[in-house]
């Protein structure tokens, strides 16, 4: 009986701990993802092919999805690599 228990404790930490990495991945691409995008939107700004006025309010928008992200990565102590 005690080796079922901890067989099973056992299973139950590593099923965690991998959806934990997978989630910690995903959202270290996330936040990957929307500064791409903060990039690619401030030099079509630059390069005059997005009016600025739009542009500053996509890039409000993305900066605050990102600070969002990282504030909930921080407040829940998930380590990114």
């Amino acid at each position: 009986m005690k080796k079922i228990l901890i067989a099973v404790g056992a299973l139950g930490v590593m099923s965690f701990t991998t959806n934990q990495l997978i989630n910690t991945w995903q959202l270290s691409q996330a936040i990957n993802d929307v500064q791409d995008l903060q990039e690619w939107m401030q030099e079509d700004i630059n390069n005059g092919r997005l009016d600025e006025s739009i542009g500053s309010d996509y890039l409000q928008t993305l900066q605050e999805a990102e600070y969002r992200m990282i504030e909930y990565i921080e407040a829940n102590r998930i380590v990114t690599n």
